[in-house]
This record gives structure tokens, sequence and C-alpha cells, in this order.
């Protein structure tokens, strides 16, 4: 029935990669189908998958964009992305480099549709950018579930609804997970689900999610078979270190300005100290600089 052992090592479905993997077996296209019309507020009935494109000139696994690119019965193309990991960002809690991202993957797919015999761009198909994030983006809005489109600014009508863009944040669900299964919608069965399975204090609760649902049934087989090869158990543990190494080195990176900065202001005070009286070793105190250094930028008579 899908159901995952109690003490069993999960590889998480909140990584882009296992994400991917569920969500375009063959087997899950029903589950596709339903995790779609969960959050377009639409039953979708049909559903296509298409090729997703690799960095040009690369063709190596790790150039590969880990996201699920569709075509849903009405001819309205999706795309879904897990956002498993922090992006850098600016340290204003806007996460402006997220939602570019989100909106540069929308705009792209919108564009991309096929223009030749096209006369009235009314007629081009919608478009969705949906993008699962595993941390919090909106921290002023309550909701799990933020959508937007294209309105005016100050009265809202709807411009158009030729283009939509919607994130869910898997960070938000600590109220979801503590409803009556009969309470949650599809969208909260499949959040709870790819937020909790790996976690073995929640495994009762993803356990009767998944018993609730025959497509979640399915997800959770494909979980089970996915966290069981262990190809995938390599490539998921090569990736997330190569993933903390490079957090590593970014934070050495940073932490390595810092001090040069540290380093390059004190020396210009101490440059500027010593056209005063103060006495080498009152200008180290003031600076942090060791004595000698401060004598080597004493100007040469």
């Amino acid at each position: 029935m899908g159901l995952l052992p109690m003490g069993a090592d999960i590889l998480p479905p909140s990584d882009d990669r296992v994400f991917k993997l569920i969500l375009t077996s063959p087997e899950a296209k029903t589950g596709l189908m339903n995790l779609i019309s969960s959050i377009i507020s639409r039953t979708v009935v049909d559903v296509a998958l298409l090729p997703n494109e690799l960095a040009p000139g690369d063709t190596e696994e790790k150039a590969e964009r880990f996201d699920v690119n569709c075509k849903i019965d009405d001819g309205s193309q999706v795309n879904l992305e897990m956002q498993a990991s922090h992006m850098v960002e600016d340290l204003d809690g806007q996460y402006r480099n997220l939602k570019g991202k989100s909106i540069y993957y929308l705009t792209d797919l919108h564009s991309s549709q096929p223009a030749k015999g096209l006369r009235r761009y009314d007629r081009l198909s919608r478009s969705y950018q949906i993008t699962f994030c595993s941390y919090t983006v909106f921290s002023d809005m309550p909701d799990y579930v933020n959508s937007f489109s294209l309105r005016h600014d100050t009265t809202g009508e709807l411009l158009s609804d030729a283009i939509n863009l919607a994130f869910v944040e898997l960070s938000k669900l600590d109220e979801v997970v503590k409803k009556p299964i009969s309470d949650m919608s599809d969208l909260d069965k499949w959040s709870v689900f790819f937020q909790y399975a790996p976690d073995l204090e929640h495994r009762e609760i993803v356990n009767r999610i998944i018993e609730s649902e025959e497509v979640l049934q399915v997800a959770g087989n494909l979980l089970m078979s996915i966290s069981q090869n262990e190809r995938e158990r390599a490539i998921f543990r090569s990736r997330r270190k190569f993933q903390t190494d490079l957090q590593s080195d970014l934070a050495t990176a940073e932490d390595n300005g810092e001090r040069k900065g540290r380093m390059n202001r004190s020396i210009e005070i101490a440059r500027n100290l010593l056209k005063t009286d103060l006495s080498l070793e009152q200008i180290s105190a003031v600076t942090g600089l060791t004595y000698e250094e401060v004598e080597k930028l004493r100007p040469k008579s």
C-alpha cells in the first residue's frame, strides 16, 4: 500500500532530484494530475511530460534541471520545481534571487511556445510556474501557498491569467500536519508527504496520509524504491556533499573577506594615527594591529 516502514531511512522527497523521480515515473501520472489540480484549482484530466533543457554543451548529470515540465489537457504548460536548498541571497530577507529565478522560468516557459502559424497572442496557452520551497520565503504571509498573477497595482483587477506563479512553502506546515486526515486537502497531504516522509517522528501521520489516497500510495511505493536504490542513495550523498562543501567554501570566503576588510580598515586608521603624536604602542592598542605591523606602516624618513 506504499506505507513507509517505521524505522526505515527514507530519502527526502523534498530533495529536488527525488521529487522529480517520483513525479516523472510512468506510474505517477495520475498523482501528477492530482497534485497539479490541487494547486491550480481545476480538475486536470490528462498530462504529458515535456523534456527539460540541459545547459548548452554540457550533458553531465550535474547540469540537469531538476524540475517537472509538463502540459495538461487544456494545453496549459506547467513547470513544477522543488527548491531544496537555500539560494544565495542578500541579507534583507526579501529572497529576490529565488523570486527572480521563478519569474525567469515562468516567462521563459510562456515565450517558448511555438510561434509558427500563431496570429493572436490571446490564444497562447496559459503557463504555470509552481515552486515548492523547503524554507520560508514570505514570512509576513501565514498561508503556506501564495500565488501571483498580473493584476492592477491599486484595484487588483485581473489584467491576464496567461501566466501564474505559485510558491508552496513546506516550512509552514506545523499546523497543517496537526489536522485530522479527513480535513486535509489534497495539497495538504502532498505537502506533508514531501516535507515529513523521512522524519521518523512523523512517520505514523505520513503513513495515514498515504493510506488515505491511492495516488499517494503510488508515491510511497516509488519513494521506497528510490530510497532502496544504492545508486540513487550514492547520488544523493554526492549531491549533498557538493552542496555542503559549496556552502562551506562560500562561508569561508565571506569570513576571509570580512577579515581582509577589517585589516584594511585597521591599516588605514593606523596610517592616519601615525600622523599624530600617539605612540606605536597606543596605535597598536587602538587598531588591533601588532606593534611590528604598525611599525612597518611608519613612513620612512
